[in-house]
């Protein structure tokens, strides 16, 4: 019974490898026919290797134009979603106000919420305010769609954060801003990036809420949507290939800062 009790101790490992191996399994499709050639227009069947695709990402008509505004709406989300959120994490945290109960139970609001609900409202708030349906009316509804997301990341973090350290900071003669920027900001900094990163993906991914705000503006995830109707062009995958490999090295360069600094405080 060795292949039994070898099984038994390393089951656990094998789950997760399993586990680990169907959630990536899309991403290898769509790396493996980035590489494809197909004869028609859908993308759908193996027929060729080549690198055509990858020579010219943006030989289909509008997609890189749609590309540069998914990344530029993304990036702004990004900055106004963990700025006001870093701000209500710490005052969720760190005071007591009236209401305070109530607002961390809205808070999670837009994450339980359907988005097809969410994208239904923030239309009908946008037509009755009577504004032009695009760029911007996109940027706000994902910035209060990811919000929320960041308010989770960066509360978990400050309410693990020893408050002695701040204390000890203080009793040094350093000055609020001093003790802000150079003990409580670098602690909060790992909570602040994950809810940094997760707005960018959630932003950037996002089809439902901008579909019903976005009037004449596309996105990439529209583009995706509309060129599937008509066939799907390689370069979708390459773009999607890319996207992949940034977010593994951006990933992996993270492990290796955080392996390194660890060992420099051994």
């Amino acid at each position: 019974m060795p292949f039994v009790n070898w099984l038994k101790r390393h089951l656990v490992v094998i789950a997760g490898l399993l586990t680990l191996g169907y959630l990536l399994l899309p991403n290898v499709i769509v790396t493996v026919f980035s590489f494809n050639k197909p004869k028609g227009r859908f993308n759908y069947q193996w027929q060729q290797f080549s690198t055509d695709a990858w020579g010219d990402p943006c030989g289909v008509a509008g997609m890189c134009g749609s590309l540069g505004i998914s990344l530029q709406i993304a990036l702004w989300a990004t900055v106004g979603a963990t700025l006001l959120g870093t701000m209500i994490a710490f005052a969720l945290v760190r005071y007591r106000f009236r209401a305070r109960a109530a607002v961390n139970s809205l808070i999670f609001l837009p994450m339980a919420m359907p988005e097809v609900v969410m994208a239904a409202s923030l239309l009908t708030l946008f037509l009755n305010m009577g504004a032009q349906l695009g760029f911007w009316t996109i940027l706000i509804a994902h910035i209060m769609f990811c919000l929320s997301f960041v308010v989770v990341a960066v509360k978990a973090r400050v309410m693990s954060m020893d408050p002695r350290l701040e204390e000890a900071a203080r009793d040094l003669y350093a000055s609020p801003a001093q003790t802000f920027l150079r003990v409580t900001l670098p602690i909060a900094a790992p909570g602040i990036a994950a809810g940094a990163l997760l707005s960018f993906a959630l932003s950037f991914d996002d089809f439902i809420i901008t579909n019903f705000n976005a009037g004449s503006t596309v996105t990439f995830p529209m583009f995706v949507w509309g060129s599937a109707q008509r066939g799907t062009p390689v370069q979708i995958n390459v773009i999607g290939t890319a996207m992949f490999l940034v977010a593994v090295l951006l990933v992996l360069a993270s492990m290796l800062i955080t392996n390194r600094r660890t060992r420099q405080k051994a």
